[in-house]
């Protein structure tokens, strides 16, 4: 693992060149990156899933009940592919599906109580620990570090679209 300069100093106490910071915040970003895949990793594990069927899981807790087709989109994967992650989640006890009471020819897919209680095991500690992280920031600095993650957000998701166009 790479030892960052934020664990050798405390970066608040030191000057560095414009430069040297870029680094030192690409290196963080990819060991970021990192420790996100590795908490997944566990994550899965610990429900007995893969990573693509944790990934849906994810979009159903945040956004469910929500149609199935509308969670093909949001995992990008074909509606056939959809609906094997959405029987091993069935098969696991984390979804159910029901016809929409509005449309009868949708299906809604929903989070279970079994799944609740996995997020409130594994990922609400998380939320709290990163919002508790966060109190020590003022609000102008909170501010900041918003418009960073929503710079982020938008070029990962540039750089995900140009490595998918690549031939």
């Amino acid at each position: 693992m790479i030892v960052s300069i934020n664990e050798r100093y405390d970066i608040r106490k030191i000057r560095m060149s414009k430069d040297v910071l870029l680094q030192e915040i690409a290196t963080l970003l990819r060991q970021l990156q990192q420790s996100f895949d590795a908490f997944d990793e566990a994550a899965a594990a610990r429900l007995g899933l893969n990573r693509t069927d944790l990934r849906c899981l994810d979009v159903v807790l945040g956004a469910g009940p929500l149609p199935a087709g509308q969670l093909s989109t949001a995992l990008k994967l074909s509606p056939a592919a959809t609906t094997t992650v959405i029987d091993r989640l069935e098969r696991a006890g984390l979804v159910s599906r029901a016809r929409d009471p509005g449309n009868r020819r949708l299906v809604l897919v929903a989070p279970t109580d079994t799944a609740r209680e996995a997020e409130a095991e594994l990922f609400a500690p998380v939320g709290q620990a990163g919002a508790q992280a966060l109190t020590r920031y003022t609000y102008d600095q909170l501010t900041v570090i918003l418009d960073f993650l929503q710079t982020v957000l938008r070029v990962q998701e540039e750089q995900t679209a140009r490595v998918a166009a690549l031939p």
